[in-house]
């Protein structure tokens, strides 16, 4: 029975699902849970979602429930909600005519068999009963989920030409569900690859990101090169392979190796999903100028200047993605200090209090941990930091202000870039412990700027 697996919070939106089946039933209609929610259940997980497929026509669906909204009429999918849940109930349909490699020029209704053949991979094409927990299966599915399998429902050709991002979540459901793609499949990918560039960066990047932060992200990296979709989406990644790093800080090989190791690492269950993923494209970015900079002489092997090399190519790389401009700030900073962690402990005093007190600090030294698990395995740095962060207040780390442009100007100078130069001054005078009160910081700027000198500049 389904009701055996419900647990903790999945069991109200379970109950929720079953209480829209049953009414869609009870009006007559046939009415099952369809995809990943059969899929999660049948392996002992609880679904994020539950997907409803039904006899009804959307008009009938929302005369049926109070709350409804006609997401996808056209297609024949309503959101229903029942409680606090919502659910998406699509009609039996059929499509055809894929003309953009997205969305289908025709949709018919249809039976259940139709409806399922029109799926993309045979695990999601299975149908439950909640009330029985009894399995539809028209496409051999079950088979497939207990081998650990990912198959086109039909032709992988056909499948893919259909919807090309169906290559892109082929990878994903093999990757977090820790199966095989059918080599039929995974061939028909690599012979499609240039299509996946067809589809919208928004929808490629929410793939990718649900790679990266599910399990298996190592393993969903891999396939994305091993199919030909890594050169088309992440063609800056490739260049990693075959690029040999020091022995001595990087025994685990080339930079593909220590990136896919820092990959394995991950998820981070204590993270929130926004700042996992911001973390994971630092990841696989923080070391991408390495390929541009590698140079090697008597000396060794030496990357000089990747970091900001590895930033320009990022840059460019968030932006193709069209990543937010919060995110993309916020991964560009990870990859931008993460070769900061090797100086923290001959840092000066106030360069090390701004060092610790960045924005999003944790997301750095996360990064530095994972960045040191795969590689050298030493955390001393972190340990470090983490002791020192210890130690110091907030307040310390974040003193009140003492002078403001205001009270620059009454004291006689002009507004201009001198004032951020004389701000900083100050900043850094009471991180080192130098000066506390509003009247030394007036002393120290006196003693080292003078109004007089041009347009506020040092005396």
């Amino acid at each position: 029975m389904v009701s055996a697996l419900k647990t903790g919070g999945g069991a109200a939106k379970q109950d929720g699902a079953g209480r829209v089946v049953r009414a869609l039933r009870a009006a007559g209609h046939e009415a099952f849970f369809v995809g990943g929610c059969v899929r999660d259940l049948l392996r002992g997980e609880i679904p994020e979602d539950y997907d409803i497929v039904t006899s009804a026509r959307p008009e009938q669906v929302m005369a049926l429930f109070p709350r409804t909204y006609p997401v996808g009429a056209a297609f024949g999918v309503v959101l229903v909600r029942e409680g606090e849940h919502a659910f998406e109930v699509a009609a039996y349909r059929q499509e055809g005519g894929y003309e953009d490699g997205r969305h289908p020029s025709r949709v018919s209704f249809a039976g259940a068999r139709e409806d399922v053949r029109r799926r993309d991979f045979t695990v999601n094409g299975l149908l439950m009963d909640p009330e029985t927990g009894a399995i539809a299966d028209y496409v051999g599915g079950r088979a497939d989920l207990e081998r650990g399998l990912i198959r086109t429902i039909g032709a992988p050709e056909e499948r893919f030409a259909e919807d090309h991002l169906r290559m892109l979540r082929a990878v994903r459901f093999a990757a977090n569900l820790g199966f095989r793609v059918e080599e039929a499949a995974l061939a028909a990918i690599a012979r499609q690859a240039d299509r996946i560039l067809r589809v919208s960066a928004e929808r490629i990047r929410e793939e990718l990101n649900r790679i990266l932060t599910g399990p298996g992200p190592r393993r969903g990296m891999e396939l994305l090169d091993s199919s030909g979709l890594m050169s088309r989406l992440l063609p800056e990644l490739v260049a990693l392979r075959g690029v040999e790093q020091p022995p001595r800080f990087h025994p685990e090989g080339d930079v593909w190796e220590h990136t896919l190791r820092m990959l394995a690492l991950l998820p981070l269950e204590n993270l929130p999903r926004e700042e996992a993923e911001r973390l994971a494209w630092a990841i696989l970015f923080h070391d991408v100028g390495k390929p541009a900079t590698r140079k090697e002489d008597e000396t060794g092997i030496h990357f000089y200047g990747h970091v900001p090399k590895g930033m320009e190519i990022t840059a460019a790389a968030l932006k193709r993605l069209r990543f937010s401009r919060e995110d993309g700030e916020v991964i560009l900073a990870l990859v931008a200090n993460h070769m900061r962690f090797m100086h923290v402990r001959q840092m000066r005093v106030h360069t090390l209090k701004k060092f610790l007190r960045l924005p999003h600090f944790h997301l750095h030294l996360a990064l530095h941990r994972l960045d040191c698990l795969g590689s050298h395995g030493l955390l001393d740095n972190e340990a470090f930091c983490r002791q020192r962060l210890g130690e110091m207040t907030g307040e310390e780390l974040h003193p009140p202000r003492l002078l403001t442009g205001d009270d620059l100007l009454a004291l006689g100078f002009a507004p201009g870039p001198v004032f951020r130069e004389i701000l900083a001054m100050i900043e850094d005078a009471q991180l080192r412990g130098e000066i506390a009160t509003p009247a030394e910081a007036r002393a120290l700027v006196r003693g080292k700027f003078s109004p007089t000198a041009g347009a506020g500049g040092r005396g």
